[in-house]
């Protein structure tokens, strides 16, 4: 059977009608991007992994909230930014840094080696530039460039309107390059 024959729409609607069976199908069609994408907010693994079950946990508590008004990744998306954020401030008010900051922080080596390749070095480079962006920046980079969702998708996750998110996309990748190339 083809991973993707049963649509969102339908696992959800089966989910609210307590099919467990399509909640498994939801988490596992959703478990990595929603990791990769909270994993650029928080640059922790262990943290993006939580955050990523704390955003499965609402769903299974708040199953019923959902209305087919928007798309279900995009009410996903949502809940998950809107989670890391909030770890974000949280980690913002007690002032600690994960082990993975600090590690970088203090032990980056500037020097590329001779056998990394070009195209290494830069996708490096454009990781360690995105986690120095301010987060609406990052945020905005992360769902168009990184998780390659719709210009509607994203206007409905922010809340902005699309002629809005189009203009933030271009001055966030302008910001990238910009502190890229300097």
């Amino acid at each position: 059977m083809d991973k993707y024959k049963i649509s969102d729409g339908i696992l959800i609607k089966d989910f609210q009608n307590g099919n467990e069976q399509a909640f498994n199908e939801i988490v596992n069609r959703y478990k990595d991007k929603l990791n990769t994408y909270v994993f650029y907010f928080v640059n922790d693994t262990d943290l993006s992994e939580d955050i990523v079950q704390d955003t499965f946990l609402i769903l299974w508590k708040k199953k019923h909230t959902y209305k087919q008004i928007a798309k279900f990744s995009t009410w996903l998306y949502t809940i998950a930014g809107n989670l890391a954020r909030s770890e974000l401030r949280k980690r913002k008010r007690r002032g600690t840094l994960n082990f993975s900051e600090i590690s970088e922080k203090e032990f980056v080596i500037e020097d590329v080696k001779e056998d990394t390749s070009e195209q290494e070095y830069l996708s490096k480079q454009v990781y360690k530039t995105l986690n120095n962006l301010d987060s609406d920046t990052r945020n905005i980079i992360i769902l168009r460039d990184i998780q390659e969702l719709s210009y509607a998708d994203i206007s409905i996750i922010l809340n902005l309107p699309i002629g809005t998110v189009k203009s933030r996309i271009n001055r966030a990748r302008l910001k990238l390059k910009s502190k890229i190339f300097k």
